[in-house]
This record gives structure tokens, sequence and C-alpha cells, in this order.
């Protein structure tokens, strides 16, 4: 198939699927989502992801009863289905259910299960990217992945008017994430991220990051940052299941990073190099 749709057990091609229209993600946005990536078939850092989405499932208080086991299984059957071996991404989310709309839980009902698979390709790591800052309006519970997305909607559509790749959010002056990314500074030879308090996602590649410099000896430090700490930066790294750490070479038109670029490109390599060892789909992310 050139693409695969999932809902409750049933398959068929993104286009030609639906969903009941009292399913309560069309009122509520009442559920839970995650990604990854595929290649050669093979998920990259599956693990991690299921974590975390029985995680947000936990804190949402929505009753799944598939088992982590039974949901990977049925991960990889939709992408067993593709046509391509290439880089796919795995996007699964399960909403409270189908019920009447009432915005208390319903009962006697069960959460639906919705997977997409579509040919997407990584993010290349060789060219720095451009950024803004946004206001973080966020709620208080960004480290659930929920379907509630509308600021982070709209800081990605300011990004893409003013030609850029993300939006960095920022509360007052501490730096958080961006708007479907995490964020982080490279200064004086170590590692600076976010911790993963409730204003940001506890990201996948974020800690697959953190395990990279660990593996190649360079400090990290997970505390908070602020603007003016990551203007100052000697590199900015941008993260998610798609990017495996791209560069930032400017935000909101000023020039940034540029200072550290061989230990950027250290640490590029190694999450390259485990990508590729875990898929083993090997790929040009890099051309130098």
């Amino acid at each position: 198939m050139r693409d695969v749709g999932y809902y409750n057990g049933r398959i068929g091609l993104i286009s030609e699927m639906t969903i009941p229209m009292n399913d309560r993600v069309v009122y509520f946005g009442d559920g839970v989502y995650d990604a990854t990536y595929a290649a050669n078939r093979k998920m990259f850092e599956a693990d991690g992801h299921l974590e975390r989405f029985y995680n947000s499932l936990r804190l949402m208080e929505i009753p799944f009863s598939m088992g982590r086991d039974a949901l990977r299984a049925e991960l990889q059957r939709c992408v067993d289905l593709m046509d391509t071996a290439g880089e796919v991404m795995v996007y699964w989310q399960a909403t409270r259910g189908t019920a009447p709309r009432s915005h208390a839980f319903p009962t006697d009902n069960s959460p639906n299960l919705l997977i997409t698979v579509r040919e997407v390709p990584l993010v290349r790591l060789d060219a720095p990217v451009r950024l803004i800052t946004v206001e973080d309006t966020r709620f208080l519970h960004c480290n659930i992945k929920t379907l509630n997305l509308i600021p982070s909607v709209l800081a990605s559509q300011r990004a893409k008017e003013a030609g850029c790749f993300e939006a960095v959010f920022h509360r007052g002056n501490r730096v958080t994430e961006c708007a479907h990314s995490n964020i982080h500074i490279l200064k004086n030879g170590v590692f600076h991220t976010a911790p993963t308090d409730n204003l940001i996602l506890p990201g996948i590649t974020r800690k697959h990051l953190l395990r990279v410099c660990e593996s190649l000896q360079i400090p990290t430090l997970e505390a908070p940052f602020t603007l003016e700490e990551m203007f100052d930066a000697d590199e900015i790294i941008v993260s998610s299941a798609g990017t495996l750490g791209v560069g930032v070479c400017e935000i909101d038109g000023r020039p940034v990073g540029g200072k550290a670029h061989a230990l950027l490109r250290r640490i590029q390599r190694q999450a390259i190099a485990d990508f590729v060892c875990e898929t083993g789909y090997d790929i040009p992310l890099l051309s130098e």
C-alpha cells in the first residue's frame, strides 16, 4: 500500500478511512498520540515511544486495554503493509471512545485506536535551520502528548509564514521547547536541555541525544535555560522523531550558533549511527 490507515482493526488507504462523528476527538480532542519513524520496516526507539504513550494514557485516565506487545504488533502490521522499505512516519492515537457529546467521561464504552503510516523523509542534518520565538501560552500539562495542539498549530503557521523551520516557545524568559520539537544548546562543551517537568514533552529523541552525549563523554545538564542563554549558545539543536538533531543558524532574524561545529557534528553522526544500527537502514542525513 502507498499509505496505511487503521481504525479499531479496519485497514485501508488513509483517504478511504472514516471515523464516527461521536468519537470524542471530534468535540474535545479527548485523546493522546505518539509517533516514530520506521526504515527498513523497523521502528526506531519504539520502546520509548510506547512508554510515553502509555504514560499519557495514564495521565489522561483513558482506560486503554490493549497491551504494549499487542499495540506494537498492530503498528508493525501497518508498517509491513507499506510498499516501501524506506523512511515512513508511524503515527498512532487513542481517544476516550465514541459517545454522545458530554463533557464528563462516558461510561460503558471503549477507547478508539487510530494508526497511520505514510512516507515522510527524515530531516537532513547538514544544513542548519532558522527559527522564530513565540510566547508559550499552552496549558500546564505539556508533558502529556494530548491531541489538543492549537497553540502549536498557530506557532507552526507563524514559523512557516516567516520561512522558518520551527517556533521556539518561551514562558517569560525561560525557553521551554518548540512547537513540535525539543530544543537544546551547547555551551562550553556541555549539552544543555530543559528538565522534563510539566512544561515540556519528554521527547524520545531528546532522551536519545542524552544517551549519545553520555557515550561520547560529553557533559550534560538538565536544567532551565533562558532566551539570553539560547542566543549566546555555541550551538542550538532541535530534535524530534523525524529530526535527529539539526543545528540552528538564525532565530528571529539574529545569527546564532556556529561556534562548536565539530562537537555538533560528533553528536549528529552518532545519532545517525544509532538509527542505522537499530533499523539496518543506511541514510545519508549528512553530506560531510
